[in-house]
């Protein structure tokens, strides 16, 4: 399938407001940004960042979320258990908010990461619409990324702590962290105009 795109007519399309600027323009003449032909190793950052975001998720879902110290003992609470606390205790909603900001949403920005970059690196030209709409739902939903960051308090301020019980952050809340901000760096480096290049670029 075949797709006429802004390189293929001499323009180079704004990826901030859809304006179509001349081929020579540097900054878009709608809304100022910068204006690329296709941003610069497009498909290896994308790729970097996504290598980088699949080792930190193992920490991040491993490691200790909080660590609640209590008479001088200390105990660690992941994720997982932070969700099943939630769940066992009557509060269903926070437990399911919790495992859909931390859990489901960055797996399912890695898996439609992976899905596009497939896409624009091997011309699946059948899948570019489909590409598109999924590169759309991973950019509207990058805008909610601090909601997994704020995920950390909310465990923290729903738990009952005994009278001389104290709080701190886990070795996961530092590798959560990064897993928001590379993914976010990985949506962000990604050209959805690569899905409808006819040619390989090196880029």
């Amino acid at each position: 399938m075949h797709y006429e795109t802004d390189m293929s007519l001499g323009k180079k399309l704004c990826l901030n407001c859809d304006y179509l600027n001349d081929s020579k323009e540097l900054t878009c003449k709608q809304c100022g940004m910068k204006v690329y032909l296709r941003k610069p190793y497009s498909l290896s950052l994308t790729l970097n960042y996504v290598i980088a975001t699949s080792l930190f998720l193992i920490p991040a879902n491993l490691l200790p979320m909080m660590i609640i110290t209590s008479l001088g003992i200390d105990e660690g609470n992941t994720i997982m258990e932070g969700v099943s606390y939630f769940l066992k205790h009557g509060e269903a909603s926070i437990g399911i908010i919790i495992f859909i900001a931390s859990i489901a949403v960055p797996i399912y920005k890695m898996t439609v990461l992976i899905f596009l970059l497939i896409i624009a690196h091997f011309k699946l030209h059948n899948l570019s619409i489909l590409g598109v709409k999924l590169y759309r739902t991973i950019r509207f939903v990058g805008k909610w990324s601090l909601l997994d960051i704020f995920v950390v308090a909310i465990m923290i301020a729903m738990v009952q702590f005994q009278t001389l019980a104290t709080i701190k952050a886990g070795g996961a809340a530092f590798a959560f962290a990064l897993v928001v901000v590379l993914t976010m760096l990985a949506t962000e480096s990604f050209d959805p105009r690569l899905m409808f290049d006819i040619e390989r670029r090196k880029r």
